[in-house]
């Protein structure tokens, strides 16, 4: 569905913003897409939207490069968090003009959702909430139904209910339309459990593309004496370590296992799965971590 070969952008002065990208996803899955600010994660969205063109290497969505060409962005639906609307529009007129430009259109779904969500048609998008701004920007991601669909931070300004009703007819709509889902967030913690497949990105370059399950399992934490800690984390990868007079609290990147409770028991440590906000920020850091 989107094929990304050793692709790399530059903006100006030949500095990569994303350097020599290689990932595909065949299937109809959500996934998400996460990284720290800068990494190049509104850069990758666009160019798979076509809204420019890479420097090096290819990027193609339903077997097609999307820059320029017409019949690829068929196949596409981005709603960028600060998604551009008319500024006269009300929120029918919003919903009117993204008819047109999205060919698999759903207006049931669209009506359904304005329900759902309680926006006012008749409502000017200008005077919008934040949060009623996200809604209708999902409502137009959602009822498009493109191959593609592609939404940057789609719970920015919702309410709780808001975000749960969200989650529900996206799972709904999934399940009924199955297509590749993309959602840029920084909220990895809530939405993590929709993911089937996570990309992090880190400096601009590919840092994971792996099953989400597989990822959710990754980063335990250790406390305990430091010798002991000491001994067991020797080789291992340590992401993150603090220290008090003779007790040491680390984590380091291996699965929440059996065997490594087992260990830990063993040893009279205490062990936890980190968060994967957590995980996620210290296998981004640019720190060295002293073990």
């Amino acid at each position: 569905m989107i094929q990304v070969q050793n692709m790399t952008y530059s903006y100006e002065r030949n500095i990569p913003v994303l350097r020599d990208i290689t990932l595909a996803e065949s299937e109809p899955v959500i996934t998400g897409l996460w990284g720290r600010n800068g990494a190049g994660k509104t850069t990758f969205m666009k160019l798979l939207a076509g809204h420019m063109r890479p420097d090096q290497g290819s990027v193609e969505v339903m077997g097609m490069a999307p820059y320029n060409n017409e019949l690829a962005v068929r196949h596409v639906c981005f709603m960028q968090e600060e998604h551009l609307f008319g500024w006269l529009w009300t929120v029918r007129d919003a919903l009117h003009f993204a008819r047109y430009f999205n060919h698999n259109w759903n207006p049931d779904t669209s009506e359904k959702l304005l329900k759902i969500f309680k926006l006012d048609g008749k409502k000017k998008v200008a005077k919008l909430s934040k949060g009623m701004k996200t809604a209708l920007q999902y409502i137009i991601g959602l009822s498009s139904q493109a191959a593609i669909t592609i939404f940057d931070e789609p719970i920015n300004g919702l309410d709780a209910a808001a975000r749960k009703k969200l989650y529900e007819t996206l799972l709904e709509s999934h399940a009924e339309h199955p297509r590749l889902i993309m959602i840029s967030t920084h909220h990895i913690e809530e939405l993590q459990p929709l993911f089937e497949t996570l990309i992090v990105l880190k400096n601009g370059k590919l840092h994971i593309h792996e099953p989400m399950d597989k990822i959710r399992e990754r980063g335990i934490w250790l406390a305990g004496e430091k010798n002991k800690v000491g001994e067991i984390v020797t080789g291992q990868k340590v992401l993150e370590q603090s220290e008090v007079s003779s007790t040491v609290k680390v984590m380091i990147d291996v699965p929440y296992s059996n065997e490594w409770k087992a260990l830990a028991q063993k040893q009279g440590l205490s062990i936890e799965k980190a968060r994967m906000q957590d995980y996620l920020l210290d296998i981004t850091s640019d720190q060295e971590v002293p073990v």
